[in-house]
Protein backbone atom coordinates (compact mmCIF):
# COMPACT_ATOMS: atom_id res chain seq x y z
CA UNK A 1 0.00 0.00 0.00
CA UNK A 2 1.27 3.71 -0.53
CA UNK A 3 0.82 5.81 2.05
CA UNK A 4 1.85 9.38 2.73
CA UNK A 5 3.68 8.71 6.00
CA UNK A 6 7.20 8.26 6.48
CA UNK A 7 7.65 9.82 2.76
CA UNK A 8 10.59 12.21 2.27
CA UNK A 9 9.75 15.70 1.56
CA UNK A 10 9.99 16.73 -2.03
CA UNK A 11 12.11 20.18 -3.27
CA UNK A 12 9.38 22.95 -3.59
CA UNK A 13 9.68 25.50 -5.89
CA UNK A 14 11.80 28.51 -5.70
CA UNK A 15 10.20 32.07 -5.18
CA UNK A 16 12.67 34.54 -3.58
CA UNK A 17 14.11 35.64 -7.36
CA UNK A 18 11.27 37.60 -7.29
CA UNK A 19 10.42 38.68 -3.98
CA UNK A 20 11.29 38.24 -0.28
CA UNK A 21 8.34 37.23 0.60
CA UNK A 22 4.30 38.11 0.15
CA UNK A 23 4.80 40.97 2.75
CA UNK A 24 8.09 42.13 0.79
CA UNK A 25 7.83 46.27 0.47
CA UNK A 26 9.57 45.65 -3.37
CA UNK A 27 5.97 43.56 -3.94
CA UNK A 28 4.09 46.76 -2.17
CA UNK A 29 5.95 48.90 -4.36
CA UNK A 30 5.39 46.81 -8.09
CA UNK A 31 1.71 46.84 -7.10
CA UNK A 32 1.40 50.51 -6.89
CA UNK A 33 3.48 50.96 -10.31
CA UNK A 34 1.02 47.87 -11.65
CA UNK A 35 -1.86 50.18 -10.75
CA UNK A 36 -0.31 53.50 -11.98
CA UNK A 37 0.74 51.36 -15.16
CA UNK A 38 -2.70 50.55 -15.97
CA UNK A 39 -4.33 53.62 -15.42
CA UNK A 40 -1.74 55.53 -17.96
CA UNK A 41 -3.03 52.44 -20.17
CA UNK A 42 -6.36 53.54 -20.11
CA UNK A 43 -5.64 57.17 -20.12
CA UNK A 44 -3.58 56.21 -23.22
CA UNK A 45 -6.72 54.42 -24.56
CA UNK A 46 -9.09 57.40 -23.84
CA UNK A 47 -6.53 60.00 -25.72
CA UNK A 48 -6.13 57.88 -28.61
CA UNK A 49 -9.95 57.49 -28.97
CA UNK A 50 -9.30 53.57 -29.06
CA UNK A 51 -13.03 52.32 -29.38
CA UNK A 52 -15.36 50.59 -31.97
CA UNK A 53 -16.16 53.80 -33.51
CA UNK A 54 -12.99 55.63 -32.65
CA UNK A 55 -10.47 56.72 -35.98
CA UNK A 56 -9.11 54.50 -37.82
CA UNK A 57 -5.65 52.79 -36.42
CA UNK A 58 -2.47 54.52 -38.03
CA UNK A 59 1.13 52.83 -37.90
CA UNK A 60 1.97 55.40 -35.01
CA UNK A 61 -1.22 54.99 -32.85
CA UNK A 62 -0.73 50.94 -33.21
CA UNK A 63 2.74 50.98 -32.23
CA UNK A 64 1.61 53.17 -29.05
CA UNK A 65 -0.74 51.18 -27.90
CA UNK A 66 1.07 47.76 -28.63
CA UNK A 67 4.40 48.59 -27.28
CA UNK A 68 2.03 50.14 -23.59
CA UNK A 69 0.10 46.67 -23.83
CA UNK A 70 2.96 44.70 -23.86
CA UNK A 71 4.72 46.38 -21.48
CA UNK A 72 2.31 46.30 -18.97
CA UNK A 73 1.39 42.47 -19.44
CA UNK A 74 5.52 42.03 -18.45
CA UNK A 75 5.31 43.64 -15.71
CA UNK A 76 2.19 42.17 -14.41
CA UNK A 77 2.69 38.85 -15.27
CA UNK A 78 5.54 37.89 -12.94
CA UNK A 79 3.54 39.21 -9.83
CA UNK A 80 0.94 37.28 -10.76
CA UNK A 81 2.66 34.17 -11.15
CA UNK A 82 4.26 34.61 -7.72
CA UNK A 83 0.95 35.10 -6.24
CA UNK A 84 -0.23 32.36 -7.60
CA UNK A 85 2.90 30.29 -6.48
CA UNK A 86 1.57 30.69 -3.36
CA UNK A 87 -2.01 30.33 -4.13
CA UNK A 88 -2.00 26.97 -5.65
CA UNK A 89 0.16 25.28 -3.19
CA UNK A 90 -1.49 26.17 0.23
CA UNK A 91 -5.28 26.99 -0.25
CA UNK A 92 -5.53 27.54 3.78
CA UNK A 93 -2.69 30.67 3.47
CA UNK A 94 -4.87 33.68 4.03
CA UNK A 95 -2.51 35.93 3.26
CA UNK A 96 -1.90 34.30 -0.33
CA UNK A 97 -5.63 33.88 -0.91
CA UNK A 98 -6.20 37.83 0.03
CA UNK A 99 -2.92 38.96 -2.06
CA UNK A 100 -4.73 37.29 -5.34
CA UNK A 101 -7.88 38.63 -4.71
CA UNK A 102 -6.21 42.28 -4.16
CA UNK A 103 -4.24 40.87 -7.87
CA UNK A 104 -7.44 40.27 -9.65
CA UNK A 105 -8.84 43.68 -8.66
CA UNK A 106 -6.50 46.12 -9.78
CA UNK A 107 -6.42 43.62 -12.60
CA UNK A 108 -9.87 43.63 -13.64
CA UNK A 109 -9.97 47.06 -15.76
CA UNK A 110 -7.34 45.03 -18.12
CA UNK A 111 -10.06 43.04 -19.73
CA UNK A 112 -12.42 45.70 -20.87
CA UNK A 113 -9.07 47.84 -22.01
CA UNK A 114 -8.27 44.52 -24.14
CA UNK A 115 -11.92 44.55 -25.15
CA UNK A 116 -11.76 48.18 -26.09
CA UNK A 117 -8.32 47.27 -28.31
CA UNK A 118 -10.35 44.23 -30.01
CA UNK A 119 -13.50 46.30 -31.14
CA UNK A 120 -11.02 48.86 -32.30
CA UNK A 121 -8.95 46.58 -34.56
CA UNK A 122 -12.01 45.01 -35.66
CA UNK A 123 -12.91 48.01 -37.71
CA UNK A 124 -9.99 47.64 -40.03
CA UNK A 125 -10.88 46.77 -43.44
CA UNK A 126 -8.73 44.67 -45.80
CA UNK A 127 -7.36 47.53 -47.21
CA UNK A 128 -6.14 49.85 -44.18
CA UNK A 129 -5.03 46.82 -42.91
CA UNK A 130 -2.67 45.55 -45.62
CA UNK A 131 -1.68 49.49 -45.67
CA UNK A 132 -0.78 49.16 -42.33
CA UNK A 133 0.98 45.55 -42.46
CA UNK A 134 3.26 47.42 -45.15
CA UNK A 135 4.15 50.50 -43.57
CA UNK A 136 4.78 49.19 -39.50
CA UNK A 137 7.27 46.67 -38.58
CA UNK A 138 5.20 46.66 -35.16
CA UNK A 139 2.47 45.86 -36.97
CA UNK A 140 4.20 43.38 -39.18
CA UNK A 141 5.52 41.34 -36.25
CA UNK A 142 1.79 41.16 -34.47
CA UNK A 143 0.42 40.39 -38.15
CA UNK A 144 -1.34 37.18 -36.31
CA UNK A 145 -2.42 38.97 -33.14
CA UNK A 146 -4.39 41.76 -35.70
CA UNK A 147 -5.66 39.16 -37.72
CA UNK A 148 -7.26 37.36 -34.44
CA UNK A 149 -8.78 40.93 -33.53
CA UNK A 150 -10.40 41.67 -36.38
CA UNK A 151 -11.83 37.88 -36.48
CA UNK A 152 -12.42 38.11 -32.94
CA UNK A 153 -14.27 41.30 -32.98
CA UNK A 154 -16.95 39.80 -35.29
CA UNK A 155 -18.25 38.12 -32.06
CA UNK A 156 -18.16 41.12 -29.72
CA UNK A 157 -21.13 42.56 -27.87
CA UNK A 158 -21.55 46.41 -27.56
CA UNK A 159 -18.53 48.21 -25.83
CA UNK A 160 -20.76 48.32 -22.64
CA UNK A 161 -21.90 45.05 -22.38
CA UNK A 162 -18.11 43.39 -22.93
CA UNK A 163 -17.08 45.79 -20.46
CA UNK A 164 -19.66 44.71 -17.54
CA UNK A 165 -18.89 41.22 -18.61
CA UNK A 166 -15.27 41.90 -17.85
CA UNK A 167 -15.73 43.14 -14.82
CA UNK A 168 -18.48 40.51 -13.77
CA UNK A 169 -16.49 37.69 -14.14
CA UNK A 170 -14.51 37.48 -10.60
CA UNK A 171 -17.75 37.39 -8.81
CA UNK A 172 -19.17 35.43 -11.39
CA UNK A 173 -17.69 32.27 -12.99
CA UNK A 174 -14.23 33.30 -11.89
CA UNK A 175 -15.60 33.43 -7.96
CA UNK A 176 -17.23 29.59 -9.02
CA UNK A 177 -14.21 28.27 -10.06
CA UNK A 178 -12.27 30.16 -7.23
CA UNK A 179 -14.63 28.05 -4.47
CA UNK A 180 -14.59 24.91 -6.34
CA UNK A 181 -11.10 24.85 -6.35
CA UNK A 182 -10.08 26.19 -2.27
CA UNK A 183 -12.91 23.38 -1.54
CA UNK A 184 -11.60 20.59 -3.57
CA UNK A 185 -8.24 21.24 -2.48
CA UNK A 186 -9.34 21.10 1.26
CA UNK A 187 -11.75 18.31 0.90
CA UNK A 188 -11.00 14.97 2.77
CA UNK A 189 -12.42 11.41 3.18
CA UNK A 190 -12.19 8.39 5.66
CA UNK A 191 -10.11 5.65 4.54
CA UNK A 192 -9.22 2.94 7.18
CA UNK A 193 -9.84 5.22 10.01
CA UNK A 194 -7.58 7.82 8.68
CA UNK A 195 -8.96 11.18 6.85
CA UNK A 196 -6.79 11.95 3.79
CA UNK A 197 -6.63 14.66 1.38
CA UNK A 198 -8.53 13.58 -1.68
CA UNK A 199 -5.28 14.08 -3.73
CA UNK A 200 -4.05 11.20 -1.34
CA UNK A 201 -7.13 9.08 -1.98
CA UNK A 202 -6.58 9.48 -5.79
CA UNK A 203 -3.45 8.79 -5.41
CA UNK A 204 -3.67 5.20 -3.95
CA UNK A 205 -5.40 4.57 -7.74
CA UNK A 206 -2.27 3.42 -8.44
CA UNK A 207 -1.86 0.99 -5.79
CA UNK A 208 -0.75 -2.46 -6.32
CA UNK A 209 -3.62 -4.03 -4.13
CA UNK A 210 -7.45 -3.68 -5.51
CA UNK A 211 -8.38 -3.69 -2.22
CA UNK A 212 -6.89 -0.32 -1.54
CA UNK A 213 -7.40 1.08 -4.91
CA UNK A 214 -11.59 -0.06 -4.05
CA UNK A 215 -11.33 1.32 -0.71
CA UNK A 216 -9.92 4.76 -1.89
CA UNK A 217 -12.50 4.96 -4.82
CA UNK A 218 -15.27 4.25 -2.00
CA UNK A 219 -14.01 7.40 0.15
CA UNK A 220 -13.12 9.65 -2.59
CA UNK A 221 -16.38 9.03 -3.70
CA UNK A 222 -17.90 10.16 -0.29
CA UNK A 223 -15.68 12.98 -0.24
CA UNK A 224 -16.88 14.44 -3.15
CA UNK A 225 -20.77 13.42 -2.68
CA UNK A 226 -20.29 15.22 1.00
CA UNK A 227 -19.30 18.78 -1.10
CA UNK A 228 -21.78 17.81 -4.31
CA UNK A 229 -24.17 20.69 -3.17
CA UNK A 230 -21.12 22.98 -3.53
CA UNK A 231 -19.59 21.73 -6.74
CA UNK A 232 -22.98 21.51 -9.00
CA UNK A 233 -23.59 25.06 -7.87
CA UNK A 234 -20.55 26.35 -8.63
CA UNK A 235 -20.81 24.32 -12.36
CA UNK A 236 -24.08 25.61 -12.24
CA UNK A 237 -22.45 29.39 -12.17
CA UNK A 238 -19.23 28.71 -14.47
CA UNK A 239 -21.26 27.00 -17.65
CA UNK A 240 -24.72 29.22 -16.94
CA UNK A 241 -22.01 32.57 -17.83
CA UNK A 242 -20.55 31.02 -20.66
CA UNK A 243 -23.60 29.72 -22.27
CA UNK A 244 -25.38 33.58 -22.18
CA UNK A 245 -22.20 34.97 -22.99
CA UNK A 246 -22.01 32.66 -26.21
CA UNK A 247 -25.59 33.20 -27.26
CA UNK A 248 -25.00 36.86 -26.54
CA UNK A 249 -21.92 37.13 -29.06
CA UNK A 250 -23.79 35.55 -31.95
CA UNK A 251 -21.96 32.25 -31.60
CA UNK A 252 -23.75 28.67 -33.21
CA UNK A 253 -23.23 26.68 -29.86
CA UNK A 254 -21.42 26.30 -27.03
CA UNK A 255 -18.27 24.67 -28.66
CA UNK A 256 -17.72 27.39 -31.12
CA UNK A 257 -16.29 29.63 -28.85
CA UNK A 258 -13.54 27.35 -28.15
CA UNK A 259 -12.99 26.20 -31.43
CA UNK A 260 -12.20 30.13 -31.48
CA UNK A 261 -10.01 30.24 -28.61
CA UNK A 262 -7.89 27.50 -29.25
CA UNK A 263 -7.49 28.18 -33.27
CA UNK A 264 -9.02 25.57 -35.19
CA UNK A 265 -11.91 25.18 -37.43
CA UNK A 266 -14.53 22.64 -36.62
CA UNK A 267 -14.00 20.67 -40.24
CA UNK A 268 -10.31 20.02 -37.92
CA UNK A 269 -12.14 19.35 -34.75
CA UNK A 270 -14.42 16.71 -36.28
CA UNK A 271 -11.40 15.03 -38.41
CA UNK A 272 -9.78 14.36 -35.37
CA UNK A 273 -12.88 13.27 -33.14
CA UNK A 274 -14.11 10.79 -36.06
CA UNK A 275 -10.36 9.33 -35.75
CA UNK A 276 -11.09 8.91 -31.94
CA UNK A 277 -14.13 7.77 -32.11
CA UNK A 278 -12.95 5.23 -34.42
CA UNK A 279 -10.07 4.00 -31.83
CA UNK A 280 -12.47 3.30 -28.98
CA UNK A 281 -12.92 -1.11 -30.54
CA UNK A 282 -9.15 -0.24 -30.26
CA UNK A 283 -8.68 0.83 -26.51
CA UNK A 284 -11.59 -1.69 -25.45
CA UNK A 285 -9.12 -4.35 -26.21
CA UNK A 286 -6.58 -2.87 -24.29
CA UNK A 287 -9.30 -2.58 -21.55
CA UNK A 288 -10.28 -6.11 -21.99
CA UNK A 289 -6.28 -7.25 -22.29
CA UNK A 290 -5.88 -5.24 -18.99
CA UNK A 291 -8.38 -6.87 -17.19
CA UNK A 292 -7.10 -10.66 -18.22
CA UNK A 293 -3.74 -8.98 -16.50
CA UNK A 294 -5.27 -8.27 -13.28
CA UNK A 295 -7.26 -11.44 -13.38
CA UNK A 296 -10.90 -9.56 -13.91
CA UNK A 297 -13.26 -10.36 -16.04
CA UNK A 298 -14.04 -6.72 -16.47
CA UNK A 299 -12.38 -3.58 -15.42
CA UNK A 300 -14.20 -1.25 -12.53
CA UNK A 301 -12.76 2.40 -12.60
CA UNK A 302 -10.60 1.79 -9.50
CA UNK A 303 -8.46 -0.12 -11.70
CA UNK A 304 -7.87 2.02 -14.43
CA UNK A 305 -4.76 3.36 -12.80
CA UNK A 306 -3.76 0.04 -11.85
CA UNK A 307 -0.12 -1.21 -12.27
CA UNK A 308 0.52 -4.43 -14.69
CA UNK A 309 3.47 -6.15 -14.98
CA UNK A 310 6.14 -4.66 -12.81
CA UNK A 311 9.86 -2.46 -12.44
CA UNK A 312 12.99 -3.04 -10.69
CA UNK A 313 12.86 1.02 -11.30
CA UNK A 314 12.32 2.61 -7.77
CA UNK A 315 11.08 5.89 -9.67
CA UNK A 316 11.37 8.30 -6.63
CA UNK A 317 11.73 11.96 -7.37
CA UNK A 318 15.12 12.09 -7.72
CA UNK A 319 15.80 9.09 -10.02
CA UNK A 320 12.95 10.39 -12.18
CA UNK A 321 14.82 13.84 -12.77
CA UNK A 322 18.35 12.40 -13.87
CA UNK A 323 16.13 9.88 -15.97
CA UNK A 324 14.17 12.41 -17.36
CA UNK A 325 17.60 14.98 -18.26
CA UNK A 326 19.21 11.98 -19.49
CA UNK A 327 17.25 11.36 -22.29
CA UNK A 328 16.53 15.20 -22.94
CA UNK A 329 20.02 15.20 -23.49
CA UNK A 330 19.77 12.31 -25.73
CA UNK A 331 17.42 13.89 -27.75
CA UNK A 332 19.47 17.59 -28.06
CA UNK A 333 22.15 19.16 -25.81
CA UNK A 334 20.05 22.53 -25.91
CA UNK A 335 16.58 20.72 -24.34
CA UNK A 336 18.93 18.40 -21.51
CA UNK A 337 20.96 21.38 -20.67
CA UNK A 338 17.35 23.10 -20.22
CA UNK A 339 16.31 20.18 -17.81
CA UNK A 340 19.33 20.85 -15.60
CA UNK A 341 18.79 24.59 -15.52
CA UNK A 342 15.30 23.67 -13.91
CA UNK A 343 16.32 21.31 -11.24
CA UNK A 344 19.05 23.64 -10.75
CA UNK A 345 17.33 26.47 -10.50
CA UNK A 346 14.16 25.00 -7.99
CA UNK A 347 11.62 25.40 -10.40
CA UNK A 348 9.86 22.24 -9.23
CA UNK A 349 7.55 22.08 -6.59
CA UNK A 350 7.31 18.16 -6.65
CA UNK A 351 5.03 16.28 -3.94
CA UNK A 352 1.13 16.35 -2.26
CA UNK A 353 0.80 17.98 0.86
CA UNK A 354 -2.22 19.38 2.14
CA UNK A 355 -3.52 22.61 0.99
CA UNK A 356 -2.09 21.73 -2.47
CA UNK A 357 -3.65 21.92 -5.63
CA UNK A 358 -4.15 18.39 -7.42
CA UNK A 359 -2.88 17.52 -11.09
CA UNK A 360 0.01 19.45 -12.54
CA UNK A 361 0.72 22.48 -14.19
CA UNK A 362 3.36 24.96 -15.63
CA UNK A 363 3.26 28.69 -15.80
CA UNK A 364 5.79 31.27 -16.96
CA UNK A 365 8.36 32.90 -14.27
CA UNK A 366 10.09 35.09 -15.86
CA UNK A 367 11.70 35.88 -19.34
CA UNK A 368 12.58 31.93 -20.55
CA UNK A 369 12.27 30.82 -16.78
CA UNK A 370 9.32 28.88 -15.86
CA UNK A 371 7.73 27.19 -12.27
CA UNK A 372 6.08 23.66 -12.50
CA UNK A 373 3.91 22.38 -10.16
CA UNK A 374 3.17 18.26 -10.03
CA UNK A 375 2.04 15.52 -7.49
CA UNK A 376 4.53 13.59 -7.52
CA UNK A 377 3.72 9.60 -6.84
CA UNK A 378 6.72 6.55 -7.04
CA UNK A 379 5.66 5.68 -10.50
CA UNK A 380 6.49 6.47 -14.29
CA UNK A 381 3.95 8.04 -14.78
CA UNK A 382 4.69 10.61 -12.47
CA UNK A 383 7.92 11.13 -14.20
CA UNK A 384 6.05 11.62 -17.51
CA UNK A 385 4.31 14.18 -16.02
CA UNK A 386 7.62 15.85 -15.21
CA UNK A 387 8.64 15.53 -18.68
CA UNK A 388 5.50 16.86 -19.86
CA UNK A 389 5.42 19.79 -18.08
CA UNK A 390 9.25 20.81 -18.42
CA UNK A 391 8.18 20.28 -22.32
CA UNK A 392 5.89 23.53 -21.57
CA UNK A 393 8.88 24.99 -20.42
CA UNK A 394 10.93 24.27 -23.12
CA UNK A 395 8.24 26.01 -24.95
CA UNK A 396 8.28 28.95 -22.78
CA UNK A 397 11.73 29.17 -23.42
CA UNK A 398 11.72 29.23 -27.06
CA UNK A 399 9.09 32.20 -27.02
CA UNK A 400 10.91 34.30 -24.50
CA UNK A 401 12.16 36.56 -26.86
CA UNK A 402 8.91 37.95 -28.26
CA UNK A 403 6.54 40.34 -27.07
CA UNK A 404 3.60 38.73 -24.39
CA UNK A 405 1.10 39.62 -27.28
CA UNK A 406 3.46 37.32 -29.71
CA UNK A 407 3.07 34.82 -27.55
CA UNK A 408 -0.17 34.11 -26.82
CA UNK A 409 -0.66 30.24 -27.80
CA UNK A 410 -4.05 28.40 -28.54
CA UNK A 411 -3.94 25.51 -26.10
CA UNK A 412 -3.77 23.24 -29.13
CA UNK A 413 -0.52 24.01 -29.84
CA UNK A 414 0.39 24.71 -26.32
CA UNK A 415 0.54 20.74 -25.90
CA UNK A 416 2.58 20.31 -28.57
CA UNK A 417 6.32 20.13 -26.61
CA UNK A 418 4.67 18.90 -23.48
CA UNK A 419 3.70 15.81 -25.25
CA UNK A 420 6.64 15.36 -27.76
CA UNK A 421 8.88 15.60 -24.10
CA UNK A 422 6.69 13.01 -22.44
CA UNK A 423 7.09 11.00 -26.07
CA UNK A 424 10.98 10.84 -25.69
CA UNK A 425 10.67 9.51 -22.23
CA UNK A 426 8.08 6.66 -22.57
CA UNK A 427 9.87 5.86 -25.72
CA UNK A 428 13.29 5.61 -23.40
CA UNK A 429 11.84 3.39 -21.05
CA UNK A 430 10.04 1.25 -23.36
CA UNK A 431 13.71 0.57 -24.98
CA UNK A 432 15.20 -2.62 -24.32
CA UNK A 433 12.77 -2.95 -21.51
CA UNK A 434 11.88 -6.97 -21.43
CA UNK A 435 8.96 -8.84 -20.15
CA UNK A 436 7.16 -7.60 -16.68
CA UNK A 437 9.25 -4.52 -17.01
CA UNK A 438 8.49 -3.82 -20.88
CA UNK A 439 4.74 -4.75 -19.72
CA UNK A 440 4.89 -2.08 -17.17
CA UNK A 441 6.59 0.44 -19.43
CA UNK A 442 3.34 -0.45 -22.13
CA UNK A 443 0.96 0.10 -19.72
CA UNK A 444 2.07 3.42 -17.96
CA UNK A 445 1.97 4.44 -21.63
CA UNK A 446 -1.46 3.33 -22.42
CA UNK A 447 -2.83 4.12 -19.35
CA UNK A 448 -1.79 7.83 -20.55
CA UNK A 449 -2.70 7.60 -23.89
CA UNK A 450 -6.89 6.13 -22.87
CA UNK A 451 -7.05 9.29 -21.01
CA UNK A 452 -6.58 11.09 -22.91
CA UNK A 453 -8.02 10.07 -26.16
CA UNK A 454 -11.03 8.09 -24.56
CA UNK A 455 -11.54 9.89 -21.46
CA UNK A 456 -10.77 13.01 -23.03
CA UNK A 457 -13.49 12.56 -25.22
CA UNK A 458 -16.29 11.57 -22.31
CA UNK A 459 -15.25 15.10 -20.72
CA UNK A 460 -16.35 16.99 -24.39
CA UNK A 461 -19.61 14.82 -24.51
CA UNK A 462 -20.12 15.74 -21.01
CA UNK A 463 -19.49 19.13 -21.06
CA UNK A 464 -21.40 19.54 -24.39
CA UNK A 465 -24.46 18.27 -22.78
CA UNK A 466 -24.26 20.14 -19.60
CA UNK A 467 -24.41 23.46 -22.07
CA UNK A 468 -27.57 21.77 -23.52
CA UNK A 469 -29.27 21.40 -20.34
CA UNK A 470 -28.10 24.22 -18.47
CA UNK A 471 -29.88 26.66 -21.50
CA UNK A 472 -33.15 24.94 -19.31
CA UNK A 473 -32.27 25.98 -15.77
CA UNK A 474 -29.82 24.85 -12.91
CA UNK A 475 -29.05 21.06 -13.02
CA UNK A 476 -29.03 18.84 -9.22
CA UNK A 477 -25.78 16.48 -8.48
CA UNK A 478 -28.14 13.55 -9.32
CA UNK A 479 -28.48 15.28 -12.90
CA UNK A 480 -24.59 16.33 -13.33
CA UNK A 481 -23.87 12.25 -11.76
CA UNK A 482 -26.30 10.64 -14.62
CA UNK A 483 -24.71 12.91 -17.68
CA UNK A 484 -21.16 12.28 -16.46
CA UNK A 485 -21.95 8.39 -16.41
CA UNK A 486 -23.87 8.61 -20.01
CA UNK A 487 -20.49 10.45 -21.29
CA UNK A 488 -18.38 7.55 -20.04
CA UNK A 489 -20.63 4.99 -21.17
CA UNK A 490 -20.69 6.41 -24.41
CA UNK A 491 -16.76 6.10 -24.52
CA UNK A 492 -15.71 3.46 -22.56
CA UNK A 493 -18.73 1.36 -23.96
CA UNK A 494 -18.76 -2.24 -21.76
CA UNK A 495 -15.06 -2.32 -20.71
CA UNK A 496 -15.82 -1.09 -17.55
CA UNK A 497 -18.41 -2.24 -14.87
CA UNK A 498 -18.06 0.66 -12.07
CA UNK A 499 -17.80 4.16 -13.69
CA UNK A 500 -16.89 7.78 -11.71
CA UNK A 501 -20.38 9.76 -11.64
CA UNK A 502 -18.21 12.47 -9.96
CA UNK A 503 -15.72 13.18 -12.30
CA UNK A 504 -17.29 16.84 -12.93
CA UNK A 505 -16.34 17.75 -9.59
CA UNK A 506 -13.03 16.05 -9.89
CA UNK A 507 -12.26 18.11 -12.92
CA UNK A 508 -10.61 21.61 -12.21
CA UNK A 509 -10.68 22.26 -15.60
CA UNK A 510 -14.72 22.22 -16.07
CA UNK A 511 -14.35 25.45 -14.00
CA UNK A 512 -12.12 27.32 -15.92
CA UNK A 513 -11.89 28.04 -19.65
CA UNK A 514 -15.06 25.87 -21.66
CA UNK A 515 -13.85 22.69 -23.31
CA UNK A 516 -10.64 22.52 -21.99
CA UNK A 517 -10.52 19.16 -22.61
CA UNK A 518 -10.14 18.14 -26.74
CA UNK A 519 -6.95 20.52 -27.27
CA UNK A 520 -5.40 17.76 -24.75
CA UNK A 521 -6.68 15.04 -27.42
CA UNK A 522 -5.14 17.26 -30.48
CA UNK A 523 -1.84 18.00 -28.39
CA UNK A 524 -1.64 14.06 -28.09
CA UNK A 525 -2.19 13.40 -31.68
CA UNK A 526 -0.03 16.23 -33.15
CA UNK A 527 2.88 15.56 -30.64
CA UNK A 528 2.68 12.15 -31.75
CA UNK A 529 2.52 12.73 -35.20
CA UNK A 530 5.70 15.08 -35.17
CA UNK A 531 7.58 12.69 -32.94
CA UNK A 532 6.89 10.42 -35.87
CA UNK A 533 8.95 12.57 -38.54
CA UNK A 534 11.63 13.03 -35.55
CA UNK A 535 12.44 9.23 -35.68
CA UNK A 536 12.28 9.36 -39.61
CA UNK A 537 15.03 12.56 -39.31
CA UNK A 538 16.80 10.47 -37.18
CA UNK A 539 17.15 7.69 -39.09
CA UNK A 540 17.83 9.53 -42.26
CA UNK A 541 20.75 11.41 -40.24
CA UNK A 542 18.68 14.64 -40.38
CA UNK A 543 17.98 15.42 -37.19
CA UNK A 544 19.97 18.82 -37.08
CA UNK A 545 17.64 19.84 -39.07
CA UNK A 546 14.54 18.56 -38.19
CA UNK A 547 15.26 20.36 -34.46
CA UNK A 548 16.10 23.51 -35.94
CA UNK A 549 12.26 23.43 -37.42
CA UNK A 550 10.66 22.17 -34.54
CA UNK A 551 12.20 24.59 -32.48
CA UNK A 552 11.22 27.49 -34.97
CA UNK A 553 7.42 25.53 -34.60
CA UNK A 554 7.36 26.24 -31.47
CA UNK A 555 8.28 30.32 -31.47
CA UNK A 556 5.72 30.76 -33.92
CA UNK A 557 2.92 29.41 -32.02
CA UNK A 558 1.27 32.44 -31.10
CA UNK A 559 2.38 33.92 -34.19
CA UNK A 560 0.58 31.22 -36.98
CA UNK A 561 -2.48 29.24 -36.36
CA UNK A 562 -2.54 25.27 -35.75
CA UNK A 563 -3.62 25.03 -39.43
CA UNK A 564 -0.54 26.86 -41.03
CA UNK A 565 2.28 25.57 -38.50
CA UNK A 566 1.48 22.08 -39.45
CA UNK A 567 1.17 22.76 -43.28
CA UNK A 568 5.08 23.58 -42.66
CA UNK A 569 5.62 19.82 -41.83
CA UNK A 570 3.38 18.30 -44.44
CA UNK A 571 0.48 17.89 -42.27
CA UNK A 572 -3.06 18.96 -43.06
CA UNK A 573 -5.30 19.02 -40.10
CA UNK A 574 -8.29 18.58 -42.31
CA UNK A 575 -7.35 15.19 -43.19
CA UNK A 576 -8.39 11.74 -41.54
CA UNK A 577 -5.15 10.06 -42.44
CA UNK A 578 -3.48 12.40 -40.07
CA UNK A 579 -5.32 11.28 -37.02
CA UNK A 580 -5.45 8.38 -38.05
CA UNK A 581 -1.52 7.91 -38.31
CA UNK A 582 -1.30 9.24 -35.08
CA UNK A 583 -3.57 6.71 -33.34
CA UNK A 584 -2.00 3.88 -35.47
CA UNK A 585 0.85 4.41 -33.02
CA UNK A 586 -1.19 3.60 -29.96
CA UNK A 587 -2.43 0.77 -31.93
CA UNK A 588 0.42 -0.76 -32.39
CA UNK A 589 1.60 -0.34 -28.77
CA UNK A 590 -2.17 -1.48 -27.68
CA UNK A 591 -0.82 -4.99 -29.79
CA UNK A 592 2.27 -5.63 -28.05
CA UNK A 593 0.84 -5.07 -24.91
CA UNK A 594 -1.96 -7.68 -25.87
CA UNK A 595 0.70 -9.98 -26.95
CA UNK A 596 2.86 -9.01 -23.58
CA UNK A 597 -0.18 -10.42 -21.42
CA UNK A 598 -1.12 -13.44 -23.21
Amino acid sequence: MTSTANVPEMPRWRTDDLYASLSDPKLEQDLEGLRAEIAALETLLDDLEIRKDGPAATPKTLERVLDAMNTLSTHSAPIGAYLNAFFTTDSRDGLAQSRMAAFTTLTLPLGPLRSRLTAWLGGLSDAQLSSLLADSETARSHEHFLRRAVQLAHYQMSPPEEDLAARLRPSGAGGWSKLAGNVSSQLKGEFRGQRLPVTALRALASDADEAVRRDAFEAEIAAWKSSEVVFAAALNGVKGEEGTLARRRGFADAVAPSLLTHGIDRQTLDAMQGAVVRSFPNFRRYFAAKARALGKPKLDWWDILAPVGSSETEWTYGAGTEFVQRQFRGYSAQLGNFAAEAFEGEWVDAGPREGKRSGAFCMRWTRGKSRILMNHAPSLDSVSTLAHELGHGYHNARLAALEPLQRETPMTLAETASIFCETVVQNAALEGATGPERLSVLETSLMGHAQVVVDIHSRFLFERAVFERREGGDLNPNEFNDLMTWAQRETYGDALDTLHPYMWAVKPHYYSLAFYNYPYTFGLLFGLGLYAQYVAAREAGTQAEFQTRYDELLASTGRADPLTLAARFGIDLHASDFWEGSLDVIRRQIGAYEEAVG
